[in-house]
């Protein structure tokens, strides 16, 4: 896509719970927010943050439509292909390979780590014998969009990373937890590189997660920089 004489990249990952509508929500309008923000060009770290918190905000307001679910979201704008920006809330994960080595770009947020931020605004991690951590006993990441029922007790601020991308980097990975927990981020890049398509890519890393028994939804996105 072309905005402004700059050509876009706009790629994302959003892994809904509770049903479908917030992850489709945000895909018809987070990105969209993100380029509306007036200092996208100046600033994309300041863009990128307001929109996630107005694209959250519209959703808890519209929760009457929209219901009580929630998602995770990762999103990669890359700008004129030599700057990539990568923001995430949740545990879905960006991974970039430079010269082959996997660089992890996001940060998964997940109740354990993020423990202090919960118990601050009153709530509590529960640690579940044979489940994972969960926030007041049901959410497995402690940021989100949506989640109206938990929201006091939850982030939906994004971590935001940016690098430039060079002759050494080869792809990006996007890619839901139900990836991220069967294999390692060098892993994932080792098998991704085998492929000249990047459709292809992502297809044989989702096989090779469902060969792995994962039990969690697997949604995932290849981007190749260079032959």
């Amino acid at each position: 896509m072309r905005i402004q004489q700059h050509e876009l990249g706009l790629f994302a990952i959003y892994d809904g719970h509770l049903g479908d509508t917030i992850p489709s929500y945000l895909q018809k309008h987070l990105f969209a927010n993100i380029l509306k923000e007036e200092e996208f060009w100046v600033d994309p770290s300041r863009a990128i943050s307001k929109a996630y918190e107005k694209t959250d905000q519209a959703i808890l307001s519209q929760s009457s439509d929209l219901g009580r679910g929630g998602s995770t979201a990762v999103t990669a704008i890359l700008i004129n292909g030599i700057k990539l920006w990568v923001a995430n809330v949740g545990d879905s994960r960006a991974v970039l390979s430079s010269g082959g080595q996997a660089i992890q770009m996001t940060t998964d947020h997940e109740p354990n780590i993020e423990r202090g931020s919960i118990e601050n605004r009153g709530g509590f991690v529960s640690n579940m014998p044979g489940d994972v951590p969960r926030v007041n006993g049901q959410l497995a990441v402690s940021r989100a969009f949506g989640d109206k029922s938990l929201k006091s007790h939850l982030r939906s601020d994004p971590d935001i990373q940016w690098t430039n991308i060079n002759n050494n980097t080869d792809i990006l990975i996007l890619a839901s937890d139900g990836l991220w927990k069967v294999m390692s981020n060098q892993e994932a890049v080792d098998i991704a590189k085998k492929f000249k398509d990047p459709q292809k890519a992502s297809k044989q890393l989702i096989a090779e997660a469902v060969k792995r028994d994962s039990k969690d939804d697997i949604s995932c996105v290849v981007v190749r920089f260079r032959g």
